[in-house]
């Protein structure tokens, strides 16, 4: 049987959470008989349109409209159609609007991935649009139960409408850890790693920790300028190396406002590194509630960096806490689990379309 072809479509062409998820699934979806096409937008960094190449997935370039764009979606679903594509699916709140739109148009199954974000939920109108765009697609989807649950409340659907597959990362063998040789730290030096985006939703505070992730390290700077310890506060940037900078940590911190199932702290995980992390979204899940890793209340600077002290005085305890983390990732977390569920959700659609199709002929004959 020839392969089946799924369009991802996203808004944004950078390194972030979402955008590595989207990576994972679309480089292994050939081993299930899927090809996959992505469609991102014109102007952005490219970092997903060169991670997307490198592991064989056909990148289509798209210019977005704003505000708002009938036009954009005819065009997308003349592409969705000339693709050939059995099943589009959209990631967040833009492409979930738009995909459902075009791929109604094109006559094709749509299913879209909500990875965390509620930015669209402040707005009366961006809701409505998210639950048109629910209403029009085969299936809807959150990485946790936590977001699943928010979502289907910020959009007035019932919560069995809403599909839970949760991310999930590959075991990478241990990566040589060099960051320490490149930020030059001393022999002895504890290192605490944190790899998130910058934004204020991260809740990163200015301890002496390594940030990985894009965003505005100006306001970080200036705080550990201000608090003296400028030259312990290490601002990486967006990094693709995440197992090298994993494995140069004693301690992963995780300080998140707000969360769904961040792949950093899956990644974290496999790592067999501790982990003191904000007990938000699906983060207590992910731990087992504190057996696999330490949790602390969202925004309260004083109980994380008094869980990372205590884990940094008992090795034995940071140990074998990371251990559990690398055995709860094991059993839960795999990219081939995430994968497969993805797989049996497009099957399901793609074939309840073509049964549909068949039984319209069927009538009109």
């Amino acid at each position: 049987m020839s392969a089946r072809r799924v369009a991802h479509l996203i808004e944004t062409d950078v390194l972030g959470g979402a955008e590595r998820m989207l990576v994972h699934l679309a480089g292994a979806l050939p081993t299930q008989g899927w090809t996959s096409v992505a469609f991102l937008p014109r102007g952005h960094d490219g970092w997903l349109t060169r991670a997307l190449e490198a592991v064989g997935v056909s990148v289509e370039h798209y210019h977005l409209p704003r505000p708002f764009s009938p036009a954009f979606a005819r065009e997308l679903a003349r592409t969705l159609q000339r693709h050939q594509i059995t099943v589009a699916h959209s990631h967040e709140f833009t492409m979930a609007f738009y995909g459902a739109w075009a791929a109604r148009q094109a006559g094709i199954p749509h299913v879209f991935t909500m990875h965390g974000g509620r930015y669209y939920a402040n707005r009366l109108r961006r809701r409505l649009a998210l639950r048109a765009a629910a209403m029009l697609s085969d299936a809807v989807i959150a990485v946790s139960d936590v977001v699943g649950e928010r979502l289907a409340r910020d959009i007035w659907l019932a919560r069995s409408r809403v599909t839970t597959i949760p991310n999930g990362v590959p075991a990478e063998p241990s990566a040589r850890a060099t960051l320490r040789e490149e930020l030059r730290l001393p022999t002895g030096a504890i290192l605490i790693v944190a790899v998130g985006t910058l934004f204020p939703v991260k809740g990163h505070p200015g301890l002496h920790v390594a940030i990985a992730g894009r965003g505005d390290r100006e306001p970080l700077a200036a705080c550990a300028a201000a608090l003296s310890v400028a030259e312990r506060v290490h601002l990486l940037g967006p990094r693709a190396d995440v197992s090298n900078v994993l494995a140069s940590a004693d301690v992963f911190a995780l300080p998140s406002l707000s969360e769904g199932l961040p792949l950093a702290l899956l990644e974290a995980m496999f790592a067999s590194r501790p982990i003191v992390a904000s007990a938000v979204g699906e983060v207590p899940t992910a731990l087992e509630q504190g057996r696999a890793g330490v949790l602390v209340p969202p925004g309260d600077a004083a109980a994380l960096a008094d869980a990372l002290d205590r884990l940094l005085a008992d090795p034995e305890d940071a140990r074998a806490l990371g251990e559990r983390a690398a055995r709860r990732a094991a059993a839960t977390y795999g990219l081939e689990r995430m994968v497969s569920s993805y797989t049996d959700l497009y099957n399901a659609v793609s074939s309840r379309a073509a049964a549909d199709r068949g039984l319209r002929g069927t009538m009109t004959s």
